[in-house]
């Protein structure tokens, strides 16, 4: 809405159904339901991603961003926010609860453990992103926690942009590897829109999550919210409270601005029955 201008006789609505023709848009989304709906992710090569307030607005202004959320196989509702908008919007399928990338990623990793006790054999996590400090310390916490796991990370450059060179080594190096489960963890919006440009060129067959801040909390070089301000939809305070120096645009900025494109959503609904 950059450059509107109100006058006594603006018609809010009509302000509110701008062109969102190449927007994310939550009513056209496929979301997971539930926790218990992960049971049915199929097996085999697929891109699991997370939406919350923050990455929806973002989506708004970067198209491959929204083009990378909406273009993988399964997308994760990571916010409370994101669960009531959907239900305001009457979208179709309703998610039921919040699932935390942190939820997603104990369940694959629990499910692949239990899956090689079964089998009788090890299978193989990569871990690709971060720094090799923190990748340490997740190789470390990973061997008592899935010790039938065997862990392989790697720690890409640490760039806005990567080079064609930079691409090349990141590709080769998972492919090599030829993981069980991968977890790509750079920070949205740069994870999901590598993952979704490079999809082609990875040659692998199992499941993969953008997960970004779940290497620091797994590694415990960044922690969640205590499980009171989880259950009441306040993780993002705390969050805001622990760091308020990065994360005052997020939320002070972004909650107000996530309600603003939620409401020109549901204009544009309307506009559009």
């Amino acid at each position: 809405m950059k450059g509107e201008k109100w006058g006594k006789n603006s018609n809010f609505a009509v302000v509110l159904k701008h062109d969102r023709n190449n927007m994310l848009k939550l009513s056209e989304l496929q979301l997971v339901s539930s926790r218990e709906a992960l049971n049915d992710i199929p097996e085999g090569k697929v891109l699991i991603n997370t939406i919350n307030a923050h990455s929806y607005n973002v989506a708004q202004r970067d198209g491959l961003f929204a083009e990378a959320l909406a273009g993988g196989d399964y997308l994760i509702p990571d916010g409370a926010s994101i669960v009531k908008a959907c239900r305001w919007l009457k979208v179709k399928p309703q998610p039921t609860e919040r699932i935390a990338g942190w939820d997603l990623f104990v369940f694959e990793m629990q499910r692949l453990q239990a899956k090689a006790v079964s089998a009788g054999r090890r299978f193989r996590v990569m871990f690709m992103g971060s720094s090799e400090r923190v990748l340490q310390l997740v190789r470390e916490r990973a061997a008592t926690d899935y010790p039938l796991l065997d862990v392989v990370t790697y720690s890409p450059p640490y760039k806005p942009e990567f080079t064609d060179s930079d691409n090349a080594a990141i590709i080769s190096a998972i492919n090599a590897a030829n993981p069980d489960l991968l977890w790509i963890g750079m920070t949205a919006p740069k994870q999901e829109k590598w993952t979704f440009s490079h999809w082609q060129q990875l040659d692998i067959h199992c499941h993969v999550g953008t997960v970004g801040a779940v290497f620091d909390f797994y590694a415990g070089t960044a922690q969640r919210a205590p499980l009171w301000w989880q259950r009441h939809s306040l993780e993002w305070l705390y969050r805001l409270l622990k760091e308020p120096r990065r994360m005052w645009r997020r939320y002070v900025v972004g909650n107000p601005l996530f309600v603003w494109n939620v409401l020109s959503e549901k204009f544009h609904l309307q506009d559009h029955r």
